[in-house]
């Protein structure tokens, strides 16, 4: 018992210090939001909180942090930017945490599970912005939908494929307790956990 209530707190802790990244991140791009959609920085601390604490906390922190640093900071501007960014990263935090606990815990589906929560992220992303341009902000066509969720989008993609996976990994080596349990392997004691060989 006393195991489990540490890794829970392990993983608020976690969540707590991905949100806070998320405020901090988009500074490196001096606030500029031409620069800040091309790299996307507020991106991978969601995606890391998926992998790391799960789908629900990955969801939480998603839809929290463009909200709050809307709040906090006017950037991104909260309509329709903020919320629908929070539809967005919650996509992804909620799609990477699960997409890992249910697949193969090998390297390489680090990747399936990123990708997928990249497509699923920007699809949830056009249908939000679709449905707030239908409240009264601005225009938005299929044009704007792919140029600003794919073609737009191809540094901050090629920053998260090199840096989460190894993000991930390194984490999981260093901390095996965070690394969910495979399907496919008999449930054990979490407080033998630190016993097993870190896989990814």
């Amino acid at each position: 018992m006393q195991s489990k209530q540490d890794n829970r707190l392990l993983r608020l802790t976690i969540a707590a210090l991905m949100l806070a990244f998320c405020m901090v991140l988009p500074f490196l791009t001096g606030q500029v939001q031409q620069i800040a959609n091309k790299v996307s920085l507020m991106h991978l601390p969601v995606m890391l909180c998926g992998f790391f604490c799960g789908p629900w906390y990955g969801l939480a922190v998603g839809i929290i942090a463009p909200l709050m640093r809307s709040f906090l900071f006017h950037m991104p501007a909260l309509f329709p930017n903020a919320i629908g960014m929070a539809f967005e990263l919650g996509t992804y935090g909620l799609v990477t945490g699960l997409l890992y606990r249910l697949l193969p815990k090998k390297p390489g589906y680090i990747y399936v599970s990123l990708l997928a929560a990249m497509l699923l992220g920007r699809l949830v992303w056009g249908l939000s912005r679709a449905a707030l341009a239908g409240l009264g902000g601005d225009p938005f066509t299929l044009k704007l939908f792919l140029t600003n969720g794919f073609v737009n989008a191809v540094p901050a993609v090629a920053l998260q494929l090199l840096v989460v996976p190894v993000l991930v990994m390194a984490v999981y080596r260093a901390f095996p307790r965070l690394r969910p349990q495979d399907k496919a392997k008999p449930i054990q004691n979490p407080a033998d956990e630190s016993a097993e060989e870190p896989a990814v």
